[in-house]
């Protein structure tokens, strides 16, 4: 029998053809709840499971690792690549949710949404004080041009936006099929009137919007991260947005979640949301599918599709 252990808070709709499976056994159960961590030969997470070198070596039959959802920062892939153990992950099942997420913090930005609903709340009525930006004939530059940042351009050229593009490997045909015009980091800093991220974390990304490139941008640019908590300095942006330079923020993420300091999303200047970006019924349906899928395949001994440490 197969075991697979589901660390994370997965869907269970999405888990279906592990559940369905005469040779599969299923339990749901955290990594620091499960007492026979030895037995299992697969495991499934989500972002809140840290399967780091430590957990690897307290699950000796482990054979796969299935992240539902994108980014793989939370699992040390290289100690898991040197113990033969495969990872995936479900790349495409969060695209449109974050698109549309970053697309709602944007909006929520520009236009003061949340104040103006907290204002209306505590029984007042001050239009004056929420005046607000349009996204029409702004530029938007997009940093990371994948899946998301390809959605997210298709949504601001239906507001009639500038779009500015960079990715390493974008090509100008590429951009232009997007409605985008594939742009240098310096020439995105220089020129757009909104910033946003959608590259995951590495030694190259960490920290990329930091002092160097924010003191770059334009007067009274804003910057969204619905990407990777570590790409944008959230001390540099701070202070950036208390001297004035940069007019708001959107944040999703961060570099320490939960968050330990609330300072920064506090400032009236920032619309903040606890990393929901992905939290829509039919990404978390499709992304538990996906790696499902994966992990039945890989049990039955057929190919998997989303290897990630090929």
């Amino acid at each position: 029998m197969f075991r697979v252990l589901v660390s994370d808070k997965i869907a269970k709709e999405g888990l279906t053809p592990l559940l369905d499976s005469s040779q599969i056994t299923v339990v749901e159960r955290s990594v620091s709840e499960a007492g026979d961590l030895e037995t299992y030969d697969a495991l499934l997470v989500r972002s809140a499971t840290k399967v780091t070198a430590e957990v690897l070596g307290k699950m000796p039959k482990l054979k796969i690792i299935g992240r539902a959802g994108v980014g793989v920062d939370n699992i040390d892939v290289a100690a898991a690549t040197q113990r033969g153990i495969v990872v995936v992950n479900a790349p495409d099942g969060n695209t449109i949710a974050t698109a549309e997420h970053t697309f709602a913090l944007m909006l929520a930005m520009v236009r003061k949404l949340c104040r103006a609903n907290e204002s209306l709340r505590r029984e007042e009525w001050n239009r004056s004080a929420f005046a607000g930006t349009e996204l029409y004939g702004k530029t938007l530059g997009i940093i990371g041009f994948g899946r998301i940042g390809s959605e997210v351009a298709k949504r601001a050229r239906a507001f009639e936006m500038n779009v500015l593009a960079y990715s390493r490997s974008l090509t100008p045909e590429r951009a232009e099929q997007m409605g985008a015009k594939a742009s240098s980091i310096e020439e995105i800093l220089a020129q757009a009137d909104i910033i946003t991220v959608h590259t995951p974390v590495t030694p190259e990304t960490k920290g990329l919007l930091g002092e160097e490139n924010l003191k770059k941008t334009k007067p009274g640019v804003m910057i969204v991260n619905a990407a990777r908590g570590g790409i944008v300095d959230e001390d540099a942006l701070q202070r950036y947005l208390e001297s004035g330079h940069i007019a708001a923020a959107a944040l999703d993420v961060y570099s320490t979640e939960p968050l330990s300091s609330f300072d920064l999303v506090k400032l009236d200047q920032v619309t903040a949301t606890p990393h929901i970006a992905a939290s829509t019924k039919e990404a978390q349906l499709k992304v538990a599918q996906v790696v499902a899928e994966d992990v039945l395949n890989f049990a039955l001994g057929k190919p998997v599709q989303n290897q990630v440490n090929r």
